[in-house]
């Protein structure tokens, strides 16, 4: 029996997820975000989290060179911000950034944001799973609805 790359896709995506932007900047210092939903907490002795990115990316190299990244949870009003971030040849440098409590790039206008040192890299077949330790969690709209994403649409908290 094997499954096919549409039924995997279909059925996985009946998983709801949050959405986030995950940051870095490359060796000159240039912000470099990046839509992604295959995000998880991890430990909480360390704090760890893990994000997936796509071998195929072209800013992987940024997440390479940086050994740093920020995990930006995204409020339901900033669909926008997620579509910009997604989209393939759009310029992932522009964006509302601000400086993080660690120096990273780190979003403006986000429900919450983790700030975090890679402690590990692993292979996931087209992906590259990146664990990271964390060194600052803050909430920053603590009142606002998440944006979630669900069986390829976003969706709403009712």
């Amino acid at each position: 029996m094997s499954v096919n790359r549409d039924e995997y896709r279909k059925t996985v995506g009946h998983f709801a997820t949050g959405v986030t932007i995950v940051t870095t900047q490359n060796a000159e210092g240039q912000p470099y975000g990046l839509t992604v939903n295959a995000f998880t907490s991890v430990s909480l002795d360390p704090f760890l989290v893990l994000v997936c990115l796509s071998n195929h990316l072209s800013g992987l190299e940024a997440f390479q060179e940086s050994n740093r990244f920020a995990v930006n949870l995204l409020a339901a009003d900033q669909e926008n911000l997620s579509n910009h971030f997604a989209t393939p040849g759009s310029d992932r440098s522009q964006g509302p950034y601000t400086n993080g409590k660690t120096g990273i790039p780190v979003l403006e206008g986000v429900l919450a944001r983790l700030e975090c040192d890679v402690s590990d890299r692993f292979p996931g077949g087209d992906h590259t799973i990146m664990m990271g330790q964390v060194q600052s969690a803050e909430i920053v709209n603590g009142e606002k609805e998440p944006l979630l994403y669900y069986g390829g649409k976003y969706r709403e908290l009712k």
